[in-house]
């Protein structure tokens, strides 16, 4: 898994990409702090959107690195 950085379009058009641990690790710090909050979300926020207080847990203890793909885009 890498996240890549957009940099300038060569003169064909295509694209460079290159590998930016800085903004990985924005990512990450982004994936901690979203499940931190979904653990603390009242029983009634985690009803309306359709969770328990246990899966809520059981998301918020995942490892920030075990994230789907598209969300490291």
């Amino acid at each position: 898994m890498s996240t890549q950085v957009c940099t300038a379009p060569k003169a064909n058009g295509t694209k460079i990409w290159r590998f930016s641990p800085l903004r990985l690790i924005r990512k990450y710090d982004a994936i901690y702090q979203q499940r931190q909050t979904l653990r603390n979300l009242s029983d009634t926020a985690l009803k309306d959107i359709g969770l328990t207080k246990p899966q809520a847990n059981a998301e918020a203890s995942r490892p920030v690195w075990d994230a789907p793909s598209h969300w490291l885009r």
